[in-house]
């Protein structure tokens, strides 16, 4: 269990800390100088059990909230300590406001230096205690009369806190990835560099691989546990809900990391700059305005920036309200994580919340659906989230990056996809969810714009696959419609000839006459496949009419044994499978395929151009067998190659 200290400037804290623990948390000699804590200390005791108890000691000077709320994060249990004589003061009130926000619960008070006030003036400060806990999350916890200095009443404090740390539920340290606020950075001499700090979520040990987050100026950092204290002692590994010191190793210096930043699972690693969240103004503090310049402390950061208010125009006391922060730098967060606001000049602590979405969209973010939704966010089973995310829309829900935001342990996501009823799809390098009414509108859209496409044009033989996808769902990754068409392909639901798909019953076909004519020019178009006659030259040579020849390649084409791939020029589908499969061969040899190299493929002859290998290379991005990337073409991986030549079946017809 961790132990956080909290209370006004000299009520006594570090005393407490060392009448519990015998170690003085004030490590600074400034501090020892001046008597007052400056900084973090920190302090651990035996527990009888065999484990360990741990304590982070805070400053309770006003100036220094921002190191408060460092320490605070990831404590389990908060000992607020407040001098009799003095009772509470504005730091008691602030620091207690502070953890109420946080949501922290469990704790106690200890009622410092009672051997220096009367019967009386004892009774009244715990009259004054049970006043102010009234009403926070602190409500009725015990209050311990006690004295640091001569040790009255301490070894019930003790006791207490002993009890408490014994019944306090395991956390599940392997359920989660692992991640770490890192509160101090330090260097060893024959360790390296070590951070220090309490670990969130997850476990680890010596030999692991994490990142550094969020990214320095170097870029992102990768670090190897050397070793590792847990609770000031040697350990194999470190859990959730433990003090840890890692020793890591890695491209960085000492200098690169700093309180703040974390050390997590890489696949945590997730900066970001803005977040949504349900956010808490305390009673008694100002109203909150939109866009208002804050303080956000989140984990051990303290970063600036702005509270963009979604489903109000201004935040009263008392009020809830869901909000957008906007930070000036890079953080990390995840759903869930507390954080405090104060404001503008770091002078009052002015609201506090839990972060719902890490991933918020860009527009529409106070449409009634989005607000829907961050309510729903606000239950802390992920199923009704998801359920809601993968109804909402038509292209799915990135499932494993919603398995980071919630921080999802492998096992859990795959049950939870299985509980919420997703079809689950790999798009590239996201996995796709998509609800059961979901994937069958996407089925009945596709088959619908199939059938408008043959009402639209009865002698087109199909529609290509790229073109399809876009007027079922534009947004849809290929990859996903890629599933979807195998899926519909396999259930018999429609059809695919060639680098078209269609309706089962949906045929097109070359009439008699059509046919005739084209068994005369088809073959100008075979004595030079990768580089055809264009619609005049054939006029020229067999002195048919332009247009005539023009509308007979058109409805050719429409059968799917022609394509066209400049204005008039054709080529037969003998030809484009072939071209295919060369533009295939150098992708592989070269990982790219520019204009210069298919020329020197097909025109070694002198046959053709760089301009009509352009123009080849731009049909294949144009039908989605290639991808342009500035002046190189990739082959799109995963979807089946079409089959792009006529079967000797298809050209009997």
């Amino acid at each position: 269990m961790i132990v956080g200290t909290a209370g006004h400037i000299d009520h006594g804290k570090t005393s407490l800390v060392k009448a519990l623990t015998g170690v003085d948390a004030d490590r600074l000699p400034e501090e020892k100088a001046r008597g007052i804590t400056l900084d973090l200390g920190y302090a651990y005791a035996p527990l009888p059990g065999g484990g360990v108890l741990g304590f982070v000691d805070v400053p309770g000077h006003e100036k220094l909230i921002r190191h408060m709320l460092a320490g605070a994060t990831g404590i389990d249990f908060a000992l607020l300590v407040v001098a009799a004589d003095d009772g509470p003061m504005p730091q008691t009130r602030e620091h207690l406001e502070l953890l109420d926000l946080l949501g922290i619960s469990l704790g106690a008070v200890a009622l410092n230096k009672v051997d220096a006030v009367t019967s009386e003036r004892l009774a009244q400060a715990q009259r004054e205690v049970s006043e102010l806990l009234a009403g926070t999350g602190l409500a009725g916890c015990p209050v311990f009369p006690l004295s640091a200095k001569s040790g009255e009443g301490v070894s019930a404090l003790r006791a207490h806190l002993e009890a408490t740390a014994a019944g306090l539920p395991a956390r599940e340290a392997g359920a989660r990835r692992f991640r770490l606020a890192i509160d101090r950075c330090f260097s060893l001499a024959g360790v390296g560099t070590v951070v220090t700090g309490t670990a969130h979520a997850g476990r680890v040990e010596a030999g692991d691989t994490l990142a550094i987050a969020p990214p320095g100026r170097a870029g992102p950092m990768r670090a190897r546990v050397r070793s590792l204290h847990v609770q000031d002692r040697p350990a194999a590994t470190g859990h959730s809900g433990e003090r840890c010191a890692l020793a890591l190793t890695g491209d960085f210096e000492k200098k690169d990391i700093a309180r703040g930043m974390w050390v997590v699972d890489p696949a945590l690693a997730l900066p970001l700059r803005r977040f949504h969240g349900e956010l808490r103004v305390p009673a008694g503090q100002a109203v909150m305005k939109h866009l208002q310049s804050v303080h956000v402390h989140l984990g051990t950061e303290d970063i600036m920036g702005r509270v963009a208010l979604l489903d109000c125009a201004e935040a009263l006391p008392g009020a809830t309200a869901l909000v957008e922060i906007l930070l000036e730098r890079d953080t990390l967060a995840l759903r869930g994580d507390r954080f405090v606001l104060r404001d503008a000049g770091a002078q009052r602590s002015v609201a506090g919340g839990r972060v719902l979405d890490i991933f918020p969209p860009t527009r529409h973010k106070r449409s009634t659906e989005r607000l829907a939704l961050l309510v729903t966010m606000r239950d802390d089973d992920p199923l009704p989230t998801l359920q809601r995310l993968a109804g909402q829309g038509m292209i799915g829900v990135d499932v494993e990056r919603f398995a980071a935001a919630w921080n999802l342990a492998a096992t859990d996501a795959e049950a939870l996809w299985q509980r919420a009823g997703l079809r689950v799809v790999r798009a590239g390098e996201q996995r796709l969810g998509f609800a059961a009414g979901t994937w069958s509108a996407l089925e009945v859209r596709l088959l619908e714009a199939l059938a408008r496409e043959h009402e639209r044009a009865p002698d087109l033989v199909g529609v290509e696959r790229e073109r399809l996808r876009r007027m079922t769902e534009p947004n849809l990754p290929r990859a996903a419609f890629d599933v979807l068409t195998a899926d519909l392909l396999d259930a018999g639901r429609i059809a695919r000839t060639r680098a078209w798909l269609h309706l089962p019953e949906h045929a097109a076909s070359v009439s008699a006459t059509d046919r005739d004519l084209y068994s005369v020019l088809k073959p100008l178009l075979d004595a030079t496949p990768f580089n055809p006659p264009r619609v005049r030259d054939v006029f020229r040579t067999t002195g048919t009419a332009e247009d005539t020849v023009r509308q007979l390649f058109r409805r050719v084409a429409r059968a799917g044994e022609l394509y066209q791939v400049a204005h008039d020029h054709y080529f037969t589908a003998a030809a484009v499978a072939d071209l295919a499969a060369i533009v295939d061969r150098l992708d592989t040899e070269r990982g790219a395929v520019r204009a210069a190299d298919l020329r020197d493929a097909i025109y070694a002859d002198g046959g053709g151009g760089r301009k009509v290998a352009i123009q080849i290379l731009e049909f294949f991005d144009r039908v989605g067998y290639t991808r342009r990337v500035r002046d190189d073409h990739k082959r799109r991986g995963g979807a089946p190659a079409p089959e792009w030549a006529a079967t000797v079946a298809d050209q009997s017809r």
